[in-house]
């Protein structure tokens, strides 16, 4: 029995979340939206108890709950490609776990998408509640997209967005195992808007984003969507060359001319040990695309779904 679509989606992708993500449903089935919601919980290899609480939310929540849990932990743009497959509802809205999201903001985002015909709005916060260091990587992250993915420059992106069902859909499609979300939805679509909304403290715990993770999310907005490091390392390697070739030059006019001695061995040594140190990064970011293309080839899993539970309104 097929069961009519709702209006809107809320993915939510967690770890380590038993603490904030009852409170986080509790808010979200007191919300009044046209042609109702839907909850996708996507536990993505918590260890603290997440599993337990989901259960108990699919069982007694007041809306309908679908909750996957994977296998392992996968990372956070995994597990909301996850809820994108799971997810029914015309806007798909995403949440974070710890209640920093209110969801009142996010029907905002849903009603200001229909208003203005855009595909995505991302929520723009008046003030971030994150550490200064998760603040000042989210800025570098946002200067590395203006660079590599031919983001709109001073466009804010954030993990706070709504998107229609066709973006939903269409990003859900790539299977990858370093997905990176907002550099699928800049190749799916132009509409993009966005909305300044509340930033709320977090309701509890501490955030599993570590400086790992944020050098991760960089690697993949540089790798996964763009050549451009490799046409700069180009350049690079270039400007090196034409350096070289100067200095021979210099070096050879010093000696027919003897206007003074050749480089000494330290001069030499340092430009050795910077053009060497130069071309072992350049090809350890050789190494980086050629070794994601062989994890891609031999089908390394973007996820891998260990259950799947579903509220009794969504049941066949």
């Amino acid at each position: 029995m097929s069961h009519p679509a709702p209006a809107l989606s809320f993915v939510i992708p967690l770890y380590n979340s038993k603490d904030t993500i009852g409170g986080v449903v509790r808010d979200l089935a007191t919300l009044k939206v046209d042609g109702g919601i839907e909850i996708v919980l996507v536990n993505d290899g918590s260890r603290d108890g997440t599993a337990d609480v989901c259960r108990e939310l699919v069982r007694s929540a007041g809306v309908p709950v679908t909750y996957v849990e994977h296998a392992r932990n996968f990372g956070e743009h995994n597990a909301v490609i996850t809820g994108y497959r799971h997810a029914r509802g015309a806007y798909i809205a995403n949440l974070d776990d710890d209640g920093q999201n209110p969801p009142a903001e996010a029907v905002r985002m849903w009603a200001h998408a229909k208003a203005t015909g855009m595909d995505v709005v991302f929520g723009h916060y008046r003030t971030k509640r994150h550490s200064a260091w998760r603040n000042i990587g989210s800025w570098f992250t946002n200067r590395v997209t203006d660079w590599a993915l031919e983001k709109p420059s001073g466009f804010y992106l954030s993990s706070f967005r709504c998107v229609t069902s066709m973006v939903g859909h269409e990003v859900a499609k790539h299977t990858g195992p370093y997905p990176y979300i907002d550099g699928l939805i800049l190749q799916v679509t132009q509409r993009i808007g966005s909305l300044e909304v509340r930033h709320e403290e977090r309701a509890a715990g501490a955030s599993g984003y570590t400086l790992r993770r944020l050098i991760r999310l960089w690697i993949s907005a540089w790798v996964n969507f763009s050549v451009l490091p490799l046409r700069v390392a180009t350049v690079l390697g270039l400007a090196m060359a034409g350096a070289g070739l100067i200095g021979f030059g210099w070096v050879v006019y010093l000696r027919l001319t003897d206007n003074g001695p050749a480089f000494g061995w330290g001069s030499i040594m340092a430009a050795l040990l910077v053009f060497s140190g130069t071309q072992l990064a350049l090809l350890g970011l050789i190494g980086e695309y050629i070794g994601r293309m062989f994890l891609t080839v031999n089908r390394r899993p973007q996820a891998v779904i260990r259950t799947v539970m579903r509220s009794v309104s969504l049941r066949d």
